[in-house]
């Protein structure tokens, strides 16, 4: 399902116009984006939890060359499913 459709389906299971459906998504998107940038966890009961994980920098090697290269830390968002959420 891509982003279109999920408007769709969200607009027919709501009663919302497709225009308010798209505004209440985007506007969820960016609240969790907000929230992660700035280090918090989302947590929505039943649907799952978005946290920021902090991985360490650590020693790699280049693919191409095969060259030894440190590889740096980052952040990256971790999506843990809810009970709710479990396929069927």
């Amino acid at each position: 399902m891509n982003k279109k459709e999920l408007i769709q389906k969200v607009s027919k299971a709501s009663g919302l116009s497709t225009a308010d459906a798209e505004k209440a998504i985007k506007a969820y998107e960016e609240t969790i984006a907000e929230a992660m940038n700035a280090g918090e966890r989302v947590i929505s009961i039943g649907f799952g939890t978005f946290d920021v994980k902090q991985t360490a920098a650590r020693n790699g090697r280049n693919p191409h060359t095969g060259k030894p290269m440190i590889i740096p830390a980052k952040q990256t968002v971790r999506f843990r499913p809810g009970k709710n959420l479990e396929l069927k």
